[in-house]
């Protein structure tokens, strides 16, 4: 948890519970699987390992945050799950309800979900979810074509005041502009926001390649 983060492109983040498991190419080096080897042995990663949830006094901070912001009237954005993922499968449902409580309790913030299980999304939203809480943003990683193929389309079908997109680690150059059969129109139609990067260096290992015409194409 930071209250203030170094991730360029949010506020704060909170980690409702820590643990995953690998769901693609952008997860084989992972920071957080790194970090949970470094604090835990590793023993909140990978099928069948138990996540852990965080303390009640760590699901504090939100609420802090969310009195700061009503007071200071400005827009407090929290990644939400850097050490996990919300849709994951191998969560106790009544967590991610808890989450969805703490979410509506703290409207001042702006909660932006970041998942690579979009395709587990409609089966996890909350029943009063309608056309999507007022403050979360839906955002799906896609680090390649055939991730942006395959899940872009599931993203767009979802309804959110804000749907995105993390192409982090890009780890090929992407083309948005193509055909997303499923909705008529270009994978690009209906997307807000777009976060690109690459891979961050995981101890000894080197970051695999990210050339930065892949990102300007991107942003054209």
């Amino acid at each position: 948890m930071a209250r203030v983060t170094g991730v360029s492109w949010t506020r704060s983040t909170f980690n409702p519970w820590i643990g995953c498991t690998k769901a693609g190419p952008g997860c084989d080096r992972c920071y957080a699987e790194a970090q949970d080897a470094r604090f835990y042995h590793g023993a909140h990663w990978g099928p069948g390992a138990p996540r852990m949830l965080t303390s009640d006094r760590y699901w504090m901070h939100p609420l802090r945050w969310n009195r700061e912001a009503l007071k200071s009237d400005e827009f407090w954005p929290v990644f939400c799950a850097s050490q996990a993922d919300v849709f994951d499968n191998e969560v106790p449902e009544e967590w991610r309800n808890r989450l969805w409580e703490l979410i509506k309790a703290t409207p001042a913030l702006t909660w932006q979900l970041v998942t690579k299980r979009i395709g587990n999304v409609p089966t996890m939203l909350p029943a009063d979810w309608g056309r999507g809480y007022g403050n979360v943003w839906l955002i799906a990683t896609v680090v390649n074509q055939k991730e942006a193929l395959r899940d872009i389309p599931k993203l767009k079908s979802l309804s959110a005041v804000v749907r995105g997109l993390s192409v982090e680690p890009m780890l090929d150059r992407m083309d948005l502009l193509v055909p997303d059969l499923r909705h008529e129109n270009r994978l690009i139609d209906g997307i807000d926001w777009v976060i690109v990067g690459g891979e961050s260096r995981q101890g000894a290992a080197s970051a695999r390649s990210f050339e930065l015409s892949w990102g300007q194409s991107l942003l054209d």
